[in-house]
């Protein structure tokens, strides 16, 4: 049986316990099993998505990579992905090649950035992804193929290996996988993909290089929740607020997204609107100066005045991605640290093409 990752390399195999024993020589693996890329079922996924192997759909000018259809059809298989779930992780490794969000930067970073696959759209219902409980945990295959797909992209095709171009010092559980879709049924609030330029009845991928989702934990109001959510967000130590993120302490200091997810009843966030959220949320994300000497991210010793002069985190109300998602038992709020300046990357959202016919 002839098999291989695109045009990468071709080896031969019979036996399937061997296969999965070759993948792991070969280096193919996030530690884990992986199923072997046969010729055959990468054709397959191929055939479903109607797009040729050798197409180039972005590159790494830094590692003097290209990455083509073949090669993420391969990383998918891989995965454990369905033929139908190829045309989601197609556009999510699209996203992450696109210059704004620049992928040599998070998938380098020694703060262990993974990418976050948020799906909105028919896709996210057709294929079953999963938006309510266990939102960031296991138990959905879409949501863990997918997710996986993109980091074996990551290793495979671009080179984001750890202990060669993938420096993490600690990392996150992320990094295996991290997909979810939005809850779009479960609320008024308008669609991330929506409010990043598309219509409700198309179907698209956000990336987002990040931390690991902190959990803010259920309070009777909204405003308490949401006076909670502020709070974490502007703790100590994330990338929000660390050395190297805060500049100008003149103005404004931060140039950076938070995705923030919420879960709960509609009923309970009734009257908030996601622009709502963020003009409640935007002054709140800030550190006394004080505070930010005493973390050792601004240098200098604490003067008369720096307990009370307060530095904004981010710059505008839009640096926050919001998601409804989750489950409705109680309201709950996942803080997710982007993984650096917008200036750094940028959250990108990307169509989801689905074949015709």
């Amino acid at each position: 049986m002839a098999s291989g990752i695109g045009d990468m390399v071709e080896v031969q195999w019979d036996d399937p316990v061997e296969a999965i024993e070759r993948c792991y020589r070969l280096g193919w693996t996030d530690g884990l099993p992986v199923i072997p890329p046969t010729v055959e079922r990468v054709e397959e996924f191929l055939a479903f998505a109607q797009r040729p192997a050798g197409q180039i759909i972005g590159s790494l000018p830094e590692r003097r990579r290209e990455v083509s259809v073949g090669k993420v059809a391969a990383n998918a298989v891989m995965a454990g992905c369905l033929p139908e779930h190829f045309p989601v992780v197609l556009a999510a490794a699209e996203a992450m090649l696109d210059p704004a969000f620049n992928l040599i930067g998070p998938s380098s970073s020694m703060g262990g950035a993974a990418i976050l696959v948020i799906v909105n759209g028919p896709v996210a219902r057709e294929l079953g992804i999963n938006s309510r409980n266990n939102l960031f945990g296991p138990g959905n295959r879409a949501n863990a193929t997918i997710g996986r797909a993109v980091r074996l992209i990551l290793m495979n095709a671009c080179a984001a290996t750890p202990g060669l171009f993938d420096r993490t010092i600690l990392g996150h559980p992320g990094k295996f996988s991290y997909c979810i879709a939005e809850n779009e049924g479960a609320t008024s609030w308008t669609p991330l993909h929506v409010e990043r330029g598309f219509s409700p009845e198309e179907s698209a991928v956000t990336v987002f290089a990040c931390e690991g989702p902190r959990q803010v934990r259920a309070t009777k109001r909204p405003e308490a929740t949401l006076y909670s959510t502020a709070d974490t967000i502007s703790s100590l130590g994330s990338s929000m607020a660390s050395a190297g993120s805060v500049g100008d302490t003149s103005a404004v200091v931060r140039q950076g997204q938070v995705a923030l997810v919420f879960a709960g009843t509609a009923d309970f966030w009734e009257g908030w609107t996601k622009e709502r959220v963020r003009q409640d949320l935007f002054p709140r994300i800030k550190r006394s100066a004080a505070d930010l000497k005493r973390g050792g991210i601004m240098d200098g010793p604490i003067e008369a005045g720096d307990e009370e002069r307060f530095l904004r985190l981010i710059s505008s109300p839009d640096d926050m991605l919001l998601v409804f998602a989750g489950g409705s038992e109680t309201p709950h709020v996942a803080v997710i640290p982007s993984w650096g300046p917008t200036v750094s990357s940028e959250a990108v959202t990307k169509a989801v093409k689905r074949p015709k016919g």
